[in-house]
């Protein structure tokens, strides 16, 4: 029984996620997706770099895949999230680790289209398989999701499945109200995290 174990941001689900998920299902027996999620006690921080919760990126992945994959909040990052850095010497990281994985038996290898990505997997022995980095990226579909909010034009529904724009019209308020927010991320160890619950808990 081989495991896949697929961490990403996928926020939103493009059409690049759908074909590495595609491939991992050709892999291995178990195909488990890992949304990142960032949360400050019970409630999930969400921002202009992360706009979709788990539940709605959880509906994204159901709607291409239902139930042929396995979809976990184990990749989830609790307040203050300076605390699981620097990688390896805290305690917190290595918890993250054993939230990974959770549930998994036999073996397994983790996917990663991003080197500085792999070199870390594999220092908390995730056995990384790296892939070659998809040419769309996430980041730039929701840079068109935001462009199509202010009115300009845009083809970001070239890059998504058809099931998954219809969710992201669904939550389209959201995008209208991040399109005109500043950025509330900050980047470590080559990691977004939100600003908000980086160094100490929120009130």
């Amino acid at each position: 029984m081989i495991t896949a174990l697929y961490l990403a941001h996928l926020n939103p689900v493009t059409n690049a996620h759908v074909e590495i998920i595609s491939e991992l299902k050709k892999e291995a027996d178990i195909v488990k997706v890992m949304p990142v999620v960032f949360k400050d006690g019970d409630k999930e921080i969400n921002s202009k770099s992360f706009p979709f919760n788990f539940q709605s990126r959880k509906k994204m992945l159901e709607a291409v895949f239902g139930d042929s994959i396995q979809i976990t909040e184990d990749y989830t990052f609790f307040s203050p999230f300076k605390k699981y850095l620097p990688p390896l010497l805290t305690p917190k990281s290595w918890k993250l680790r054993k939230q990974l994985l959770n549930g998994v038996e036999g073996d397994f290898f983790s996917y990663t289209g991003d080197k500085a990505e792999g070199y870390m997997l594999k220092i908390y022995r995730l056995k990384p398989k790296i892939g070659e980095r998809k040419s769309l990226s996430a980041s730039s579909v929701k840079e068109k999701l935001y462009d199509a909010a202010l009115g300009k034009q845009s083809t970001w529904k070239d890059d998504v499945p058809e099931s998954i724009a219809k969710i992201i019209e669904k939550d389209w308020k959201k995008i209208e109200i991040f399109a005109k927010e500043e950025d509330g991320t900050t980047r470590v160890v080559g990691m977004k995290f939100p600003k908000e619950g980086y160094s100490k808990k929120s009130s």
